[in-house]
């Protein structure tokens, strides 16, 4: 009985996305709608290019040290503006083509992007102040 409740706990648990593995999921709702993984240029143009939100672009690598840091930061940023800009994660071992394009020459490289138009950005780590001020002039708060 005791083992049938903690398992009906268990499924009864929200899902908490594809970055639960890494432990970085996010808490709200929100967040987990305004982040997602591009899985490819089909799916970029859809959910990218084609946005009516802006979107912040995070290409980045599972091995690169400065991208773990920097990942979860922009996204609990995301989240506090609940749905005023989306963020797209493109893993660029996945998506070479992609970061071709976009001329990633470093990981991280985060794009500002609006009705599918690079309007900013940056390359490499960012303090939570600098981030804030990067998706304020983005959404034009």
């Amino acid at each position: 009985m005791a083992q049938r409740l903690a398992l009906q706990r268990l499924l009864s648990l929200p899902t908490r996305g594809p970055l639960a593995a890494h432990g970085r999921a996010l808490g709200t709702s929100a967040g987990r709608r305004s982040t997602f993984n591009v899985q490819d240029g089909s799916d970029f143009q859809d959910r990218v290019l084609n946005s009516p939100k802006p979107v912040v672009v995070d290409f980045h690598a599972q091995w690169c040290g400065p991208c773990k840091i920097l990942g979860p930061r922009l996204e609990k940023l995301v989240a506090k503006l609940e749905g005023k800009v989306l963020m797209a994660k493109v893993d660029i071992d996945d998506n070479t083509d992609l970061a071709i394009e976009y001329e990633v020459s470093a990981v991280p490289t985060v794009l500002a992007m609006k009705n599918g138009d690079v309007v900013d950005k940056f390359v490499g780590i960012k303090d939570e102040d600098q981030l804030e001020a990067f998706l304020k002039k983005l959404i034009g708060a």
